[in-house]
């Protein structure tokens, strides 16, 4: 097996760092984690040393760095192709790389509005405009689709497409977003939601952001 090594920014801001680490995880692949603290002096250099982009997560195998958080975790199925990251069948497994590449490409106005930040559990919600309420309404909808058409099938499993997935650990910085922020979900998305917060990976890894002593002003504004 090759050796691999996970290149993540701060636990509690990174929603990109926790997206491949969650999918390594699930893959149950031994890995090792570089963490490199964002924001702080000479974090761009080291950054470098792994990515040419300057930017997290950067998943090396054997030398050689995969430096995009879909790309890590498509490598991640490759890897581990026991573990299911995506649906066997060939339509499902079509609609799920859909959900995935959509929240991976869009929804800026929810990442503006709504930073991860795992420590701020007791965060006051801010007022969310049209273009906040238009995302997450989109969010739902996907997330009650794909929850309806998993029980209309008796498909086992409480994600999007019943067994945790890369689409599903694509969207957990949103399901984290949402529960820092308080957002009202319907009951579907809601348990949704729940399953996701309650996976022992996304715990652990909330438990190390909360450890974390830095800070970003940015992020931190509305605590």
């Amino acid at each position: 097996m090759a050796a691999l090594v996970l290149v993540i920014g701060n636990r509690n801001y990174s929603s990109w760092s926790l997206r491949p680490w969650l999918a390594l995880r699930a893959a149950g692949l031994d890995f090792a984690v570089e963490r490199i603290a964002l924001y702080q002096p000479g974090f761009e250099e080291k950054l470098r040393r792994f990515s040419a982009t300057g930017l997290v997560p950067v998943l090396v195998e054997d030398g050689t760095a995969i430096w995009e958080s879909l790309a890590i975790c498509e490598r991640v199925a490759e890897l581990a192709p026991a573990a299911g990251l995506w649906p066997d069948d060939p339509v499902r497994r079509a609609v799920a790389r859909a959900v995935a590449t959509e929240i991976h490409g869009g929804f800026t106005a929810i990442r503006q509005a709504l930073p991860m930040n795992f420590r701020a559990r007791a965060r006051r919600r801010p007022v969310l405009g049209d273009d906040v309420l238009r995302q997450i309404a989109r969010v739902e909808e996907i997330w009650t689709g794909c929850r309806r058409k998993c029980l209309a099938e008796g498909a086992p499993g409480p994600f999007l497409f019943g067994a945790f997935g890369i689409a599903d650990a694509m969207w957990a910085p949103v399901v984290s977003r949402f529960h820092t922020y308080r957002i009202e979900l319907s009951p579907l998305a809601r348990d949704y939601a729940d399953a996701v917060l309650a996976l022992p990976a996304m715990r652990e890894w909330g438990a190390g952001a909360v450890a974390e002593s830095e800070t970003m002003p940015e992020a931190d504004a509305l605590l």
